[in-house]
């Protein structure tokens, strides 16, 4: 039931489509969990069995959560504002926050009552109809769930992937259900409060893995490394771009992202060169993946390639280092300068450029080196 890490948008993103579809899907969510509900409810209270009742409880729950989760994508669709110029993308995973809130609150919910069914157990009466329907029931949320994974996943949708987890977590509920009547009739012995209670806990664990993966993508997460991949070799693509380094995107929703990223060019470059290539790489991006990126620029000359090479194998001796990137020379004043890509395990960045100036010193004797950090916000 965890929300699986939301990447940047893809090429196949049509936000009005995205729509529609998470919409139906949610519809056929809502009906499909009423139309179990209403049957499970029955068939628990004819049959005394306060997991059966419970189990139809968790698909009231689902069925509101796909009402939410209709309503966090339709809000999320409003035009930029004034107040809000980035939009109302996020608001997808506060939707997502208030699913994981309403799932707690069911849990704890059915845990009382199931602690109750413990102490006064009562007897449960089970008959052919009774374990027919749980065993319906059974495949026919275990077929939901897919079909609704399948569908988040095809349109980028942490709240169906969700959904499609917990009806499948839902199908192993009941299935346990069955088996518990099961062992009534076979044994005699009575096991629906303790099996209440087995439910109960899985849908507050549910609830909880929910409302961090909703937190943390409130917070930010890391962008998809695929996503990010391919971006790279769209923006490498571009005639003129030597390198493709320092990708940053921030997420303002499932399918909403802007960024930065800089290009290496060829000193050699004018400016009015330099600003058509830009405008190729901001272009080929927005095309493609429907994020729109500030370019920046490092200049460097491809004739110091065996220069570049001394410093880059410096540079990968040390701990945590994980690449080097626009190498500039200054050879007027004796000077020069490039960015150090570093992981997050690099605590003391002083030390660390201190000891790469030392070790550069008789490599490049009377030359002055700047050195910038950069971290890994991608892959």
């Amino acid at each position: 039931m965890n929300p699986t890490p939301t990447p940047a948008p893809s090429a196949t993103a049509d936000p009005a489509a995205r729509e529609r579809r998470i919409t139906r899907t949610s519809f056929l969510g809502i009906a499909a969990n009423l139309l179990l509900a209403g049957f499970k409810a029955a068939v628990g209270v004819l049959a005394n069995s306060v997991a059966i009742v419970l189990d139809a409880v968790n698909n009231l729950s689902d069925a509101l959560s796909s009402v939410l989760t209709i309503l966090g994508v339709k809000l999320a669709r409003r035009p930029p504002t004034a107040r809000h110029p980035f939009g109302f993308g996020r608001i997808e995973y506060f939707s997502a926050v208030a699913i994981s809130v309403l799932v707690i609150a069911a849990g704890a919910g059915s845990l009382e009552e199931s602690a109750k069914k413990i102490a006064d157990p009562g007897t449960p009466e089970y008959g052919a109809v009774t374990l027919a329907i749980v065993a319906v029931a059974v495949v026919a949320k275990f077929l939901l769930g897919r079909y609704v994974s399948a569908q988040g996943r095809a349109c980028n949708s942490d709240a169906l992937v969700a959904s499609g987890a917990d009806a499948t977590l839902d199908a192993l509920i009941s299935l346990s259900t069955l088996v518990g009547a099961v062992v009534f009739l076979v044994f005699g012995l009575n096991l629906d409060g303790w099996i209440g209670a087995a439910i109960s806990l899985f849908i507050l664990k549910a609830g909880v893995e929910m409302l961090l993966g909703a937190i943390a993508s409130v917070m930010g997460r890391r962008p998809d490394a695929e996503i990010t991949r391919r971006i790279r070799e769209t923006v490498n693509a571009v005639p003129g771009v030597l390198g493709a380094y320092d990708l940053v995107l921030h997420n303002y929703g499932p399918n909403s992202a802007i960024g930065s990223i800089h290009v290496e060019i060829d000193t050699s470059l004018d400016a009015a060169s330099i600003h058509h290539l830009t405008r190729a790489v901001q272009g080929a991006v927005l095309e493609k993946f429907r994020v729109f990126l500030t370019v920046g620029i490092y200049a460097v000359d491809p004739a110091r390639r065996a220069d570049r090479e001394k410093i880059a194998e410096t540079a990968r001796r040390h701990p945590g280092v994980l690449g080097i990137h626009g190498v500039f020379f200054d050879d007027a004043a004796s000077a020069g300068s490039f960015d150090i890509v570093v992981d997050f395990t690099v605590r003391d960045r002083p030390a660390l450029r201190d000891a790469l100036l030392a070790e550069l010193a008789p490599l490049f004797p009377g030359r002055r080196f700047a050195i910038n950090f950069d971290t890994n916000y991608t892959d």
